[in-house]
C-alpha cells in the first residue's frame, strides 16, 4: 500500500517527517513576487506563480533528506483556479523528485461526492475514455465524521491505486477537546472511538510493515492522548501536526512511534517555510534556511526515536 512507500522512504533517509507547504503570499520573497507580478501583474496568476516559485526553491533543496511535502489546499484555492493550478503543479514537481505527496484536504462527504472527491485527489478522472490524473497525489487528509459512507469510496479508490488516507482523529487544534474528548455511552471518547474505526477502515488495506492504508491526524499537542492512540490503533499510521509553530516538540511527538521508530511522520509547516527568520537570514535565504531546519528537525526527532527500522 501507499504507506509503504512512505515508510520505506522515510526509513531511507531516517527523517521521519514531512514539509507542510502551506505558503501565504507574505511568506514569498520580493525577488520572486516582483518577478512574477512583472510577467504577470498583481494579478491571481502573478500571485500563483509565485507560490508556485516558492515551493520549487523549497523542494530543490530538501528532497534528498525529506521524503514528502503536504500542501495544504486552502492556502492556494485563495487564490482561485491559478492557485489550484500552483498546487497540481506543485504536487507534479515533488512527485518528479521522488517524494510522497499528501495533499491536506480534509474532505468530508459521502456516496458519489465522495467518490468524486477520492476520484479527484487520487484517483484517475475519465476524459472520454482516456484515464487523466487530476491532482494526482499520494494520500488525502480527510473527516470521518459521517462514518463509514465516508471512507468507503476513498478504501475503494486507495487499494486500486495504492494510494492512502488520513483521518482525523485527535487534532492539536486547542479546541479540540470540545467534542474530540467528549465520551461515549461506551466509554471511549470520540476521537478513541474514531481510531478504532480506522482500525477497521484499515483491515481492507494492509501494508507490509504492519500499517494500513487508512491512517489519522493525531496531533503532538497532545502528547498523553497521542501515547493512548499508539497503543490503541497499533495498525494506524499517524500524521501529526503540532511540532514547532504550535507548541508541540520531539519528546511529544515521540509517543507516536512503536519500537522500531515507525509509525508516524511529524508534520513541519512555518517552521519550514519561515525558518529564515529564526536564523537570522534574509529572505533571499529562505530555501537553504529551510533545508537547516529540516534536518535541525530530523536531528531532533531521532535523538528521541533512535535509529528508524524496517
Amino acid at each position: 500500500m501507499a504507506f509503504d512507500r512512505l515508510i520505506e522512504g522515510i526509513v531511507k533517509m531516517q527523517n521521519p517527517t514531512v514539509a507542510g507547504l502551506d505558503p501565504k503570499l507574505d511568506y514569498v520573497p520580493a525577488s520572486i513576487k516582483d518577478a512574477c507580478f512583472e510577467k504577470y501583474g498583481k494579478t491571481l496568476e502573478g500571485a500563483a506563480a509565485a507560490l508556485f516559485e516558492f515551493n520549487k526553491a523549497i523542494i530543490d533543496k530538501i528532497y534528498d533528506i525529506v521524503p514528502a511535502i503536504k500542501p495544504q489546499a486552502a492556502y492556494y484555492e485563495m487564490y482561485g483556479w491559478q492557485g489550484v493550478k500552483a498546487l497540481c503543479d506543485t504536487i507534479a514537481y515533488a512527485k518528479s523528485k521522488g517524494m510522497f505527496v499528501i495533499t491536506d484536504g480534509k474532505r468530508n462527504d459521502i456516496g458519489t461526492t465522495m467518490e468524486a472527491y477520492a476520484t479527484a485527489h487520487l484517483g484517475t478522472t475519465d476524459v472520454a475514455g482516456e484515464a487523466v490524473d487530476a491532482f494526482g497525489a499520494d494520500a488525502l487528509t480527510v473527516n470521518g465524521y459521517l462514518g463509514t459512507d465516508g471512507i468507503k469510496p476513498l478504501a475503494e479508490i486507495c487499494e486500486k491505486k495504492d494510494k492512502g488516507i488520513f483521518v482525523l482523529v485527535k487534532t492539536s487544534n486547542p479546541s479540540s477537546g470540545e467534542l474530540q474528548d467528549m465520551k461515549l455511552e461506551n466509554g471511549n471518547t470520540v476521537y478513541a472511538q474514531m481510531g478504532e474505526m480506522c482500525e477497521s477502515w484499515g483491515e481492507s488495506l494492509p501494508g507490509k510493515y504492519g500499517y494500513s492504508g487508512v491512517g489519522a491526524v493525531v496531533g503532538a499537542t497532545y502528547p498523553e492522548q497521542l501515547a493512548e492512540m499508539r497503543a490503541k490503533a497499533e495498525h494506524t499510521f499517524f500524521l501529526v501536526p503540532g511540532y514547532g509553530a504550535q507548541g508541540g516538540g520531539a519528546q511529544d511527538a515521540k509517543n507516536a512511534f512503536d519500537s522500531r521508530g515507525l509509525g508516524a511522520i511529524i508534520n513541519s509547516s512555518r517552521g519550514i517555510m519561515c525558518a529564515w527568520k529564526k536564523q537570522g537570514l534574509t529572505e533571499d535565504d529562505f530555501a537553504d534556511a529551510a533545508r537547516t531546519e529540516a534536518l535541525r528537525m530530523k536531528e531532533d526527532i531521532l535523538s528521541t526515536i533512535g535509529e528508524i527500522t524496517l
